[in-house]
This record gives structure tokens, sequence and C-alpha cells, in this order.
């Protein structure tokens, strides 16, 4: 490959401003720093652009791609003083695209007490709670919350009630939240103060008081899922300006720390759209954010003209985006809580889960939010969810047949094979959380003794999705789960685990992640135009990454690690280089 001519330097300023360059080059780039014109070359690069997958050089001008190619090409499309980066051999990827990430929440997790991957028995668990209170992180007001606590606690609710509802914390409000986002347990102070009682529960209708715990005669023991959550939720005080500003400072952090330059947040309500515009009044929000507000498709009108609303309050907030509405079509498979909508009954309940809506209300404001140009974005975990959503959105498809929004079903843990093709059909994506697809007791014990065996075959089918021609975009679903596409890729890879293997015939090609990832979940969010591929014409969201992560072993890519992200031509954070020798 051809390298840039030696110069013959005789102004000593111009050759210390070179020197620092090689400072750069040997450092990283300095963060922060955007020159008007730079070439990045010497580098493995990967477009995400499968008509042009591979170049060695991408010259950037004032935040925009300007070329990619080979060095002697790209080096003609700038002035000859533009900075030269030499990436030595490292592989420069498009900025990875989070087609599911609730980044607000995972930032308020970062400040808060987030059990997540730190404990995993009771004794761990009693600890944790312990140092949350006595240091303040877990504090909610005086609600103690500890939040990513794992779902197996949820088969224990006598030791929980044991270890945290008497004690010093009889009259504490203890409430913790599961890594699923979906279900909890509160102790009885908390139980009382939300005014679950044995009364109160006795009076619901059997559907509704499905999302509760109930022991003998008729006391409540702690566990909520989805409306039982909600209801306790509603307590907890407001985050205020301060804290929602450090969350989003550090969500931003975290993502870029990732190569996550762009993400959508599928559930984006005030406290969540104040953090992004607390970000960007601060000039700190660069990255492009699509912020999805949830709907419930109860009356379709009134709720599409608040959404309208919150496109006319945050329409002029730079870099966000309301583009779209989340709604939730069921809730969650696991033990106990099923309330994953299936199209088979449980095996222990003889309840097929619940759909949260009217189909034909569904239906209604499908059509009506395709043709106010709204994409459709749909949590359906159970095959009977997915099957419904999909039915919705083939109305809207058959109302509005010029309409190419690119909406979307996320997580799908379970599909109708008959369903398989529909995605293709329908040009619905599908935006999969896969680090999920991992052999251990939240894939195998708690849910395959409850389900049809005909359901639970087609468990994250991934490479029936694929082979049947859908779009599959990359999807964390964080803090639910870590938002970390190296790791994430390596299950949709491999789909090993502590427990062995889940299905490998549902495993995914590697590269078709990585494109799930760019360019596909760019095309979720509707900017592949403008972020997904490494092209002229486009932002300069670029990532540096510290091996060829296409050709390595699943284990080597799993552990990859990002050198530096750049947004918008500007290096937004970078890993601590240090000089050799020091």
């Amino acid at each position: 490959m051809k390298k840039p001519a030696r110069l013959v330097l005789r102004d000593p300023l111009r050759l210390i401003a070179l020197l620092v360059c090689g400072l750069h080059t040997e450092l990283g780039l300095a963060q922060g720093s955007a020159p008007s014109e730079r070439i990045l070359y010497d580098a493995k690069v990967f477009t995400g652009d499968p008509d042009n997958p591979y170049a060695e050089a991408v010259a950037i001008r004032d935040g925009k791609i300007v070329a990619v190619g080979n060095f002697s090409e790209v080096s003609k499309s700038l002035a000859s003083s533009a900075e030269r980066v030499d990436l030595k051999g490292k592989t420069l990827f498009p900025g990875f695209v989070d087609s599911h990430s609730h980044s607000v929440e995972g930032g308020l997790s970062l400040i808060s007490a987030d059990a997540s991957e730190k404990v995993q028995s009771l004794d761990q668990l009693v600890a944790f709670t312990a140092d949350a209170k006595k240091s303040g992180r877990g504090m909610c007001g005086d609600i103690l919350e500890l939040l990513g606590v794992p779902l197996v606690f949820w088969s224990h609710l006598d030791e929980l009630n044991a270890k945290f509802s008497g004690g010093e914390y009889e009259k504490q409000a203890v409430l913790l939240s599961g890594m699923d986002g979906h279900t909890g347990w509160a102790n009885r102070a908390m139980l009382s103060r939300a005014g679950i009682t044995p009364e109160y529960l006795r009076g619901l209708p059997d559907a509704q008081r499905s999302y509760y715990g109930i022991g003998k005669d008729f006391r409540p023991n702690g566990f909520l899922v989805d409306a039982g959550m909600e209801k306790v939720q509603t307590l907890l005080p407001r985050p205020s300006d301060e804290r929602l500003l450090e969350a989003g400072r550090a969500a931003l952090d975290y993502n870029y720390s990732l190569g996550i330059t762009a993400w959508l947040d599928p559930l984006t309500d005030d406290i969540v759209l104040k953090a992004y515009k607390l970000l960007a009044d601060h000039g700190e929000l660069k990255s492009v954010v699509d912020a999805f507000p949830q709907v419930l498709a109860k009356d379709p009108d009134a709720e599409l003209a608040g959404v309208q609303k919150i496109r006319d309050t945050y329409g002029k907030t730079p870099n966000l985006y309301v583009t779209g509405i989340k709604v939730f079509a069921d809730g969650v498979a696991e033990f106990p809580s099923q309330t994953a909508h299936l199209t088979k009954p449980y095996k222990n309940s003889g309840r097929n889960g619940e759909l949260l809506f009217e189909q034909e209300k569904f239906n209604e404001l499908c059509v009506s939010a395709d043709r106010q140009g709204l994409i459709i974005h749909v949590h359906a975990i159970g095959d009977g969810a997915v099957k419904a959503a999909l039915d919705g959105i083939a109305a809207a498809r058959k109302a509005n047949e010029l309409s190419k929004l690119p909406h979307t079903l996320t997580h799908e843990q379970f599909i109708d094979p008959k369903d398989f093709p529909r995605f293709r059909e329908l040009g619905v994506i599908s935006a999969l959380q896969l680090f999920w697809a991992n052999a251990e007791p939240d894939t195998i014990e708690i849910v395959k003794p409850y389900l049809d065996e005909e359901i639970y075959r087609w468990l994250y089918p991934a490479r029936s999705l694929l082979d049947n021609g859908a779009v599959i975009a990359g999807a964390s679903d964080w803090p639910i789960s870590t938002a970390n596409v190296f790791r994430a890729i390596y299950q949709a890879e491999t789909r090993r685990g502590p427990e062995g293997v889940l299905d490998s015939s549902q495993d995914m090609p590697r590269l078709a992640m990585f494109y799930a990832y760019t360019r596909n979940s760019a095309r979720a969010m509707n900017h592949l135009d403008a972020i997904g591929t490494i092209a002229p014409g486009k932002r300069a969201d670029l990532i540096l990454i510290d091996r060829d992560v296409l050709t390595v072993s699943p284990e080597e890519m799993r552990d990859a690690q990002i050198l530096w992200t750049m947004v918008a031509g500007k290096i937004v954070w970078q890993r601590s280089f240090s000089r050799p020798g020091a």
C-alpha cells in the first residue's frame, strides 16, 4: 500500500505540529479534536456497505466523510495540509447503532445501586443491599431500590421476606427491580405504602390480579410484574435535573466506551426526554438519538395526537428525533411472570398470557401512525404477540401502500415458523437482543418446563428469520443487559452458555451481526442516509477497534476493545494510552 510521501521541513512550527500529529498516531487521537480535514489511513476498514464492504483509508471534512478507498485515491479529496493519521493496521468501523436502548434509564442505573452481574446468591444480595443503604447509592428518597436483580430470586420469595421484611428492614420500604425490566419484589413496608393489601387484591379482576404474587388468604408475597411494578414505581420520587444530567452524561460515556454512536430509545416519557434536552442544552448531545413515546392502542386518535405534541415540543432539540411510537404487545415468558402471549397455554397455569391490546384497535393505531409518518416499534415476546403485531403492521401496509417506514418488532423470543417469511413480505425489521441467546437458567429452567415443546423449539430463532429474508437489527435493551456489541455478537454466533449450546441451528453469521449493528440498525431508525455506513456524505461516526474482529476466533472477538470513538468527526471517547516504556 502506498504511504504518504516524506516531507522536507524548513518551518520549525510546522515541524512541531507534525510531531504532535505523530504523538496522536502513537497514542490515539486527542479527545475533543476535530480538525476541519483529516485522513485516516493504513486501516482495515469495514464500511458496513455490502456493495463496497472494505477499504483502507477514509477522508473527513467538517465532520462528514468525503471519500473512502485506498490512500492514494482518498488523499486527492483533501488539501495537502489535511491531518494524516496512521492507524497502523487497526480496524475501523462505522459507529455501532443500537436499535433498542433505554440509555437514560441505563445512565440512571450507572449512578444507582445496580446489582447486574454483581449478585448471584442470597448472601451476596443481603450484603449488596446493606451497602446500597449505607452508602446512599440505593436510596430514592426514603425508598431503598436495587436494580438489575437476577430473576432466579423470584423463585425464593420466602427467603426474600425473611431477609428484607423484618429486622432493620421492618419499617424500611425496599424495592428489588428485576434485570428484565418487567418484574420485581417489594417488602411488606413497600407493599403497605403502595396499598397492595389482601383487600386490594381480592377486589381485582382475575386478569389484573395475575400481576401480583399472592399467597394464602390473598396475602401478597411481594412479587410484582408489569402493572404490579408500575403501581409501586409511582411512589419513587422524580429525579432532579442535576441527577438527570449526571445520568445522561454517564450514558453517553458508557455508550461511547462501547463504540455506540447512535441509538433508539424506545420508552421515552417526560423524564427521559428532559434528560436528552438537558444534554442538548449543554451542547453535549452529539449523537443521533431517536425517542419513541409509549402508546397503549386503546384510543389511537388521542394517543397519536399526544405524540404529535411531543414532536412539536422537542422538534428543535439538536440530534433528538421523535419519529415513532412504542407499543407493548405482551410481557415476559419466564416463571413466575408468564405474561408473554403464546398461541398455546403455559403448562402450569393453562393460560396463554395476555395480549395487551385489542387487535382491531391496534390495527387502527398502526394504520394511523403509518399515515402520520411514525415508525411502529412493538415489544413482542410470545409467538402469539408476534403474530398479532405482524397483523397490525399488515393492516398498515395494505392501507398505505406507498409507505416504506421501517416498522419493527423487538425481542421476539418465540415465533411461529409460519410467521418467519412475513417479516420480509411486510418489510418489518427484527430488532433482536441476542445476548440473551444463552444456555442458562433464564432460558432453560424457568422457561422450558412450562411451555409447549413446539413453541419452545423456536427460542430466539434468529437464523430462521435471516434465512427467510428478514432484516435483523442489533439491539441491547440496555440496562436490561449489557450494550457490549462484541459480547452480544459472540452469543449470537455461538449461543454458548453455562449449560451448553442453545440450539446451534440458530447460530448467526458474524458478518450478518456486524451489519445488524451498523446499517440495519440505522435503517430501523430511518437514518441510513446519515449514519450506519462509511460512505461519502455521511456523518463521520467512526470507531477504532484493537483487532480484526471479522477474522479472529469468537472468543478473541468477544474480548475486543474500542480504542477511540468519533462522532461527527470529533473524538468523544478514548481508551487510556501510555507511552512506550512509561
